[in-house]
């Protein structure tokens, strides 16, 4: 039974620019680390010459993490929610399943995309 709670716990985030993509696991989505969590995604896009400095990544992941966890029973209307309030330059959508996606453009015809599935 402890492995099935920790399971709910966790969430993957998935980032992807261009061909490329980094996949996070969450281990424990209601204590996130920010700045171990945007650290690696600042990794990931500095070789691209990407500063996420005009995007609020701190301020989104957390919203997002909310949605989804309303949707442990089975209920979308969290996800819904953080949807239709959107977040600052990120176009966000719900995903059936309970997966919660934003994008975003970045100049140069670049753009960011994370999508956060929740692991049940």
């Amino acid at each position: 039974m402890i492995q099935q709670q920790e399971d709910i716990a966790r969430m993957e985030l998935d980032i992807r620019m261009e061909k490329e993509s980094l996949s996070i696991t969450i281990e424990d989505p209601f204590r996130i680390d920010l700045d171990v969590l945007v650290g690696k995604i600042d990794d990931f896009l500095a070789p691209k010459g990407v500063k996420m400095d005009t995007l609020d990544v701190r301020g989104l992941l957390p919203r997002m993490v909310k949605g989804i966890a309303g949707c442990e029973a089975g209920c979308p209307s969290d996800a819904k929610s953080v949807v239709k309030k959107g977040h600052h330059n990120f176009k966000l959508e719900y995903i059936e399943g309970g997966i919660l996606s934003a994008t975003a453009q970045l100049g140069q015809g670049k753009t960011i995309s994370l999508k956060l599935f929740p692991k049940f």
